[in-house]
């Protein structure tokens, strides 16, 4: 697991202004990005309060080279190796002396465009939300919300990389193929039912050759970093295609992820005990067994999903909490995913992205998917501009956000995650 160490320290602060105290990016964050600027050539970066420090700008300070046009080489870094990487940036951002260096390669993130912080060569999404499960799997299924193989194998699927974009990018409504409940052949045509699903994502570090498993207790040392991420999806498209092979054209025509790689080192602090499983539940097989894991393998992370609708942008309204709840309310950890990801042997890669599946709280004010606040489309949201939404509209804005906070740390944040929708062409 990662450790705490001096970067952690509450004391510590930066000459960068506005970093102290910032939200997201105080000096014990340092999370990072690939950005460019008009157009120019794509580059690494590390944000700071409202500012990033253009990383290839500074190579020759740094214990590693971090150039290129994505992160795949920093993710394939030893873990030993990102943490001095860590530690040379928090002394160069927190020494008065290094100011006069380093300030003209300090740009604004608002002034900037975000790119994918990697080159994506797989996207695999989980189901390991467990009152997500149970609150779908009620609407299908009453009285046998989840399948038997639930509470025994992280359930998951392989998804679509290409068309994973960074926040800010808008998604076009999707089309596709549905079957209204009394029509005797299906239809096609913009989706109906379009929704967000709350989701965090974990950056593949090292991988693994192909034939080679990642034990349990290492799985964490092949992780570089987390982000949000929002799998959208079309849910009466996916209700007619997904029997019997699962999830199609119904999730892969777009998912947003935050562009800021919040790593593993960051969120040291942040560590907490994975929740007991309920009373007669299985144990996990030996190969999904970690003490240290259980002890610290969840995260004290609180998520946040907001809806902005063109009404009230227009009046200039704040967007509106759709849900919040803990990251911990997974019923797997994120290195029980990684270790059974490659328990058959499939090679996990540098910059490899995968999915927790939505995360919601056993709640309704956590529920981390529209299906779930209006119970399928049957009660609707009444939002305060009298608006009411069972499903996504035209014109509407979906923002994710996350906070992680520990008692005697200072809270860092992972930036927002958000897209537009768009009309269907």
């Amino acid at each position: 697991m990662p450790v705490i160490d001096e970067t952690h320290e509450p004391a510590l602060t930066s000459w960068v202004p506005g970093a102290n105290g910032h939200r997201d990016f105080p000096i014990q964050n340092l999370p990072y990005g690939i950005f460019s600027i008009r157009g120019d050539t794509p580059r690494p970066a590390v944000a700071i309060g409202d500012k990033l420090l253009d990383l290839s700008a500074i190579s020759g300070l740094l214990p590693v080279e971090v150039t290129g046009s994505t992160l795949n080489a920093l993710f394939a870094l030893a873990p030993e190796r990102r943490l001095a990487l860590r530690r040379k940036l928090s002394e160069l951002l927190s020494a008065e002396n290094h100011r006069p260096a380093l300030a003209p390669y300090l740009h604004d993130i608002a002034d900037v465009m975000m790119h994918l912080p990697a080159a994506i060569g797989d996207y695999t999404d989980f189901y390991a939300g467990i009152h997500h499960a149970n609150n779908v799997g009620r609407q299908f299924r009453p009285d046998n919300p989840l399948l038997p193989n639930y509470k025994y194998v992280p359930i998951g699927y392989h998804g679509r990389a290409s068309s994973i974009r960074p926040s800010g990018v808008p998604l076009v409504r999707p089309k596709g193929q549905r079957k209204p409940p009394n029509a005797e052949v299906p239809v096609f045509g913009p989706t109906q039912r379009l929704d967000y699903e709350l989701e965090l994502g974990i950056w593949i570090g090292r991988g693994n050759e192909l034939g080679e498993a990642i034990p349990i207790a290492e799985a964490a040392d092949h992780i570089a970093g987390f982000c949000l991420l929002n799998d959208w999806s079309a849910r009466e498209l996916q209700a007619w295609e997904y029997q019997p092979l699962g999830p199609f054209l119904a999730k892969n025509f777009h998912s947003t992820i935050s562009p800021w790689v919040i790593t593993t080192e960051a969120m040291a602090p942040f560590r907490i005990a994975q929740p007991q499983r309920s009373e007669g539940d299985p144990q996990p097989l030996p190969y999904l067994w970690d003490e240290a894991d259980q002890q610290a393998g969840a995260l004290a992370l609180n998520l946040e999903a907001g809806l902005l609708t063109a009404k009230m942008r227009d009046a200039g309204a704040a967007p509106y909490r759709l849900s919040h709840g803990p990251a911990s309310n997974m019923y797997w950890t994120v290195a029980q995913l990684v270790t059974h990801h490659a328990s058959n042997g499939c090679n996990l890669q540098p910059g490899d992205l995968l999915g927790t599946g939505t995360i919601s709280a056993p709640s309704e004010d956590g529920f981390g998917s529209l299906l779930e606040l209006s119970r399928g489309g049957q009660q609707p949201l009444t939002l305060p501009t009298g608006e009411q939404r069972s499903f996504l509209e035209d014109g509407d804005e979906v923002i994710l956000t996350a906070h992680a906070h520990a008692d005697g740390y200072v809270p860092i944040g992972f930036g927002e995650c958000r897209a537009m929708v768009l009309p269907a062409p």
